[in-house]
C-alpha cells in the first residue's frame, strides 16, 4: 500500500467540518424547490460559477446565501446525512461537526427545528454505517457578543444534546478577545470549546483564544508558523490545529498549495490535522485534501500516520474511544 492509499483507506476524525459548508449546489436547487423558494441563480452550473472567491468575506456572502433553501427539519436531515455519506467514502469513522444557529434562528427557523434535524441525520448515519459524530455549536464573530449570549441562551435547554461551542465567520476585525464573556458562560458548562484563529487574522488572534478563550482547540491557526514562540506552545502543550488545505488555497491564504504552512507545523511537531471545512465551496471533502495535499508535498505512511492519529487523539471523545480508534489505525498501518 503507497502512503497515498493508505491515507485515504485509513480510519481518521474530521474535526473542522461546517455543515452549512457541505451543501452541495444539487442540494441547495432540489431544497429550493421542495421549500418553493425563488433561488437567485439560474442553474447548479451558475451557482458552480459563483465558487470564485477573491477573500474569506466572499466566501461567507455566498455561504449566508445557500443557507436560505435550509427551512425545515428534513432539510438539515438531508443535509447531514448527505454529508457523513461522503466522509463515510473517505473513512472518517468519526466527524466533530460546527452548526451555525445564528444564521438559521436570525430567518425564523426555531433553533430545536435545526438541531433535531441534524441529530436525525447523524442518527442515520451511526445506524446505517457505525459513524461517530459530535455536535458544535458556532457562534457568528460579527455580530455583537450580546448577540451570541442571546444564542447562547437560545442553546441553554438543549445543552445535553451540544456536545461544545466554537467560534466562526470572519476574523478580519472581530479578534476572540470580544467575545471573553461568551466563552467563560460556555466554559462553565463544562463543555470543550474552540476558536477559528489565525487564517486571515495573525498569530495574536492564536494567543488570544489559548489565553482569553481558553480554547482546547485551534481552528486554521496556519499563520502559526510567523511566531517561533507560539509554535513552540502548540507542540508542548500538545494543541491540536485543525487545518483545512483546500480552503485554504481557495480562500488566497495561500497562492497554491505548495505554498502552505502544514510541513513546517508537523516539522516542529505541533498537533496539526486535516479537515474539509466547507467542502462543497472549496474543492472538496476529506479525500480531494488527502489528495491535493499528497500532490503537492509527496509525504511518506508515517507522516499520514501521524496526521491521522493527531485527528483521532484531539477528537472530544472518551480515552478508551479513542484507544479503540486507534487500535484500528495502528492495524491499517501494520497493512501498508
Amino acid at each position: 500500500m503507497n502512503a497515498l492509499d493508505f491515507a485515504l483507506a485509513c480510519p481518521k476524525a474530521e474535526l473542522h467540518l461546517h455543515i452549512e459548508g457541505s451543501l452541495e449546489p444539487e442540494l441547495a436547487f432540489a431544497l429550493a424547490q421542495r421549500n418553493g423558494i425563488d433561488f437567485p441563480f439560474a442553474s447548479v452550473e451558475a451557482l458552480r460559477a459563483a465558487y470564485n472567491f477573491s477573500d474569506l468575506q466572499s466566501f461567507l456572502d455566498l455561504y449566508y446565501a445557500c443557507a436560505d433553501v435550509l427551512r425545515t427539519e428534513e432539510d438539515f436531515h438531508d443535509l447531514m446525512l448527505a454529508y457523513l455519506r461522503r466522509a463515510k467514502a473517505d473513512n472518517v469513522i468519526h466527524a466533530e461537526i460546527f452548526f451555525d444557529p445564528q444564521t438559521h434562528t436570525a430567518r425564523g427557523i426555531p433553533f430545536e427545528t435545526v438541531l433535531r434535524g441534524l441529530e436525525r441525520g447523524a442518527a442515520t448515519a451511526q445506524a446505517q454505517w457505525g459513524m461517530s459524530t459530535r455536535l458544535i455549536l458556532c457562534f457568528l464573530r460579527h455580530l455583537p457578543e450580546d448577540e451570541c449570549l442571546a444564542c447562547l441562551d437560545e442553546a441553554m435547554p438543549f445543552i445535553h444534546r451540544i456536545h461544545g461551542f466554537g467560534l466562526d465567520s470572519s476574523e478580519k476585525g472581530h479578534p476572540p478577545s470580544k467575545f471573553a464573556r461568551l466563552f467563560e458562560r460556555c466554559r462553565a458548562t463544562g463543555l470543550p470549546v474552540v476558536a477559528h484563529a489565525g487564517e486571515e487574522g495573525p498569530p495574536a488572534y492564536i494567543h488570544e483564544a489559548l489565553d482569553i478563550l481558553k480554547v482546547d482547540r485551534i481552528d486554521h491557526g496556519v499563520r502559526a508558523v510567523e511566531d517561533a514562540a507560539l509554535i513552540q506552545r502548540l507542540a508542548t502543550q500538545h494543541i491540536a490545529l485543525t487545518v483545512c488545505p483546500l480552503s485554504n488555497v481557495r480562500l488566497c491564504i495561500f497562492q497554491k498549495m505548495e505554498q502552505h504552512t502544514l510541513p513546517q507545523l508537523l516539522a516542529a511537531g505541533v498537533r496539526a490535522t486535516i479537515n474539509s471545512d466547507d467542502p462543497a465551496y472549496f474543492g472538496g471533502y476529506m479525500g480531494d485534501n488527502i489528495r491535493a495535499v499528497q500532490a503537492a508535498f509527496n509525504w511518506n505512511v508515517d507522516t499520514w500516520y501521524t496526521l491521522a492519529r493527531n485527528s483521532l487523539e484531539a477528537s472530544f471523545v472518551p480515552a478508551e474511544q479513542k484507544t479503540a480508534w486507534i487500535a484500528q489505525l495502528d492495524a491499517c498501518r501494520a497493512q501498508a
